[in-house]
């Protein structure tokens, strides 16, 4: 892991300013001599700068997306918990953790600080941008503030403006946080029960029912209680307090429902006709959290761009797990020949059977 201080105060959209803060971010691979390798990749909520870890599938060797080939960025969002300045980060006006006072960190001010570390590497031009979920909301908004750095982007089960569902089950997780007594304080446990419970909420948002009825159902007919479904719920909540800060959970939930782009612009159509990238919209059929008719919506105002729609039984985390299938995508997309050509036919692909909870990536929303 890499990391570039910045030692001037940022200012946030919220009209407030981070004195002083830390990037975390990695690269994998070399800038060539023309320096038009960059594969800048934005992760999802719960996901860090290592996307050959979360996102193996497309980043690593022998992939898609080879450090041998480019030179791959990926950035830890500002507000997360994973070495970025965020709330377990010490407030230099106090001397310690900024806790739940953390000042609102929108999607446009996390697209900036990306062009601040963009501007210290020396990199002029993006080849591709790629992000999904959360990532894909930064990826646009960047691609709006500076539409002549990117030459394509692939957004993946995203949207122009987070929508009052998805506000819906981010206030509900909040909720659960806040009803945990111990939550803000300096408890060695602090959180812990209401992020666990904001996680098994989440669940219900990324998965799909098919993705529950394949891989709980019980076996047996006679079972009365200690159902599978509520284990594995239980489960995936004790998993992420291990792994991920219950102040930045809240944080980063708060910055996902501030996403519009149409914000102190025209409108979200006028925003997004400014992107100049040649771009990719691609949907999960099953997606609840970011239903298609949201990819739609920026394929529609995005000039040019293309739109294709995926099956998958594994709902919004679809992006994450149907690598067969995007790979082939990307691949047409990366062809020079590919603009220009009239869209093809929906792509519709079923999950292969087996547990889609062991597979890397997914968790990391």
């Amino acid at each position: 892991m890499e990391y570039l201080h910045i030692d001037y105060p940022f200012a946030l959209e919220s009209g407030e300013q981070l004195p002083r803060l830390t990037i975390a971010y990695e690269t994998l691979g070399r800038l060539n001599a023309h320096k038009d390798n960059v594969v800048w990749v934005c992760h999802a909520f719960t996901g860090n700068a290592k996307p050959q870890d979360w996102w193996n599938g497309l980043f690593g060797e022998g992939k898609l997306f080879s450090p041998d080939k480019y030179f791959i960025v990926c950035a830890n969002m500002l507000g997360s918990c994973y070495g970025t300045t965020g709330p377990d980060h010490p407030n230099p006006a106090t001397g310690k953790p900024y806790g739940l006072d953390f000042p609102l960190v929108t999607t446009r001010d996390m697209a900036r600080l990306h062009d601040v570390l963009r501007v210290h590497l020396g990199i002029r031009r993006i080849y591709l941008g790629v992000g999904g979920s959360m990532g894909g909301q930064q990826l646009v908004e960047w691609a709006i503030l500076q539409p002549a750095v990117f030459e394509r982007i692939a957004l993946m089960a995203t949207n122009a403006r987070h929508s009052p569902w998805g506000i819906a089950f981010n206030e509900a997780q909040r909720m659960a946080l806040k009803s945990d007594p111990t939550m803000g304080t300096d408890h060695p446990e602090a959180g812990r029960r209401g992020i666990e419970t904001a996680r098994a909420i989440a669940m219900l948002s990324y998965r799909h029912y098919h993705t529950y009825d394949q891989t709980q159902t019980e076996t047996e007919l006679d079972k009365l209680s200690n159902f599978k479904a509520g284990t594995y719920q239980q489960y995936q909540g004790e998993k992420l307090w291990h792994r991920f800060s219950p102040v930045a959970y809240w944080s980063l939930s708060r910055s996902m429902d501030s996403h519009n782009v149409g914000r102190k612009r025209t409108s979200v159509a006028g925003a997004l006709g400014q992107i100049r990238a040649k771009t990719l919209v691609i949907g999960i059929e099953s997606d609840v959290l970011f239903p298609v008719e949201e990819q739609s919506e920026l394929a529609q105002y995005i000039p040019g761009a293309r739109f294709e729609i995926i099956g998958s039984s594994y709902g919004h985390d679809g992006f994450l797990m149907e690598n067969a299938v995007i790979v082939k995508l990307l691949q047409e997309f990366l062809r020079d020949d590919y603009h220009g050509r009239q869209s093809s036919p929906l792509v519709k692909k079923r999950a292969r059977p087996g547990n889609p909870f062991v597979r890397p990536g997914s968790e990391v929303f």
